[in-house]
């Protein structure tokens, strides 16, 4: 290979490298006009496009690790690259592709995953960037949040509840009850000196029979 056409083909692998999607395009049946109009679209959303041979594109694409092209890489051939986020790229392509029915999908490379055309146009649907941070962003807060504030209201309208019955004295304390009640210590059983005083004495206090009086 001459060295213009090997550096035409190493500067075509550096830019596949640095760019974070690569898509491959039919540029066949296009006008100046329209190639200018898709070009200004593209740059509005962050991505170039050049026209390139595909016997140059088939050596930078294996150059820089990617897949080859399973026999798409044929007819007129234009590359899509950039940095930025793809989704506006994506949307900016199929509102060109639907338009002038031009510029088809040959070959898509999203962070070196492929992607075909129906994945590309799932992308054009998609919201930019920081949008989609911050939807994902809301849904990650979105169930903590709930979860504090149930825990929050029913400690809120506890707290009004008692503070408004001890306004109106229906939370008067109360005495206080022993947790346990003291044990009851039996009484002690009487000695036998005692048992025999109280025999005695019973003895003693008992009313002697009554005589019978005969007449």
């Amino acid at each position: 290979m001459r060295p213009e056409k090997a550096n035409i083909v190493s500067d075509l692998s550096e830019e596949l490298k640095e760019s974070s999607f690569v898509l491959v395009a039919d540029y066949q049946h296009m006008k100046v006009d329209d190639f200018s109009e898709l070009r200004k679209r593209l740059a509005g959303a962050g991505a170039e496009i050049h026209v390139v041979k595909n016997s140059f594109l088939k050596r930078a694409m294996a150059d820089s690790g990617f897949p080859a092209g399973d026999g798409k890489l044929t007819g007129q051939t234009a590359v899509v690259t950039g940095k930025k986020d793809v989704a506006p790229v994506a949307k900016a392509f199929k509102t060109f592709v639907t338009e002038f029915k031009k510029a088809m999908l040959k070959l898509g490379f999203i962070d070196r995953a492929a992607v075909s055309t129906a994945d590309l146009e799932a992308l054009a649907d998609l919201p930019p960037e920081n949008v989609l941070r911050g939807q994902l962003l809301g849904l990650l807060l979105s169930p903590a949040t709930k979860l504090v504030r149930v825990l929050n209201e029913p400690g809120t309208s506890l707290a009004r509840l008692l503070n408004a019955k001890a306004s109106k004295g229906e939370l008067a304390p109360k005495e206080e009850v022993p947790s346990q009640e003291e044990p009851t210590v039996p009484a002690p059983a009487p000695s036998d000196t005692e048992s025999k005083e109280v025999t005695s004495s019973t003895e003693t206090t008992k009313e002697p029979p009554a005589t019978e009086v005969t007449g």
